[in-house]
């Protein structure tokens, strides 16, 4: 189901599932990360989970996600802190990286077009979130955000993958559940 009004970044808690119909296909992207074609293959046939929990502490924003891939049950958890400082995380998925995220206005974002376009907000503050594997030599950006995708409002996620001079670019779009 398309994103109720009283979900916003600011209020993302609850459980989102993968629209595979409305999302870009991710097959190459996660290649280019290192992901081996069996795992791929899991991903691509599962159905796609994210349970966010969102809240304030000692005034920074923290976005806690468990993904689940089902059938399957490949998990991996994400807990971010908006305040753009590396922090090291080890994924069953991607293996070691360092990441950080923040609040961002479009404009701030570096020199990407399809991060910032086609918000259904392009004023207001988004999510961004920034990756490096610390082995595979890749980079991973992306840009939060809600949609009109198909005339309803999603939540969604650009992402650009990058490997030395190669690159990669998907849209995700989530559909919310209870």
């Amino acid at each position: 189901m398309a994103a109720p009004p009283e979900k916003t970044l600011k209020n993302l808690s609850g459980k989102w599932v993968m629209n595979k119909t409305l999302s870009d296909d991710t097959d190459r992207i996660l290649q280019m990360q290192g992901v081996g074609w069996f795992l791929r293959r899991a991903i691509a046939l599962s159905t796609i989970t994210l349970t966010i929990s969102e809240y304030v502490k000692d005034d920074l924003t923290h976005i806690d996600i468990s993904q689940v891939a089902s059938p399957g049950g490949i998990t991996s958890t994400e807990d971010r802190i908006l305040d753009w400082e590396y922090r090291d995380h080890s994924d069953r998925v991607f293996g070691e990286v360092k990441g950080k995220s923040r609040w961002v206005k479009l404009n701030d974002v570096d020199d990407d077009d399809f991060l910032k376009k086609g918000w259904d907000d392009l004023e207001g503050e988004h999510v961004q979130g920034y990756v490096e594997s610390k082995g595979g030599g890749w980079t991973a950006d992306q840009v939060w955000g809600f949609e009109i995708v198909d005339g309803k409002r999603y939540y969604v996620r650009h992402v650009v993958v990058r490997k030395g001079d190669d690159w990669k670019q998907a849209r995700l779009v989530y559909d919310y559940q209870k």
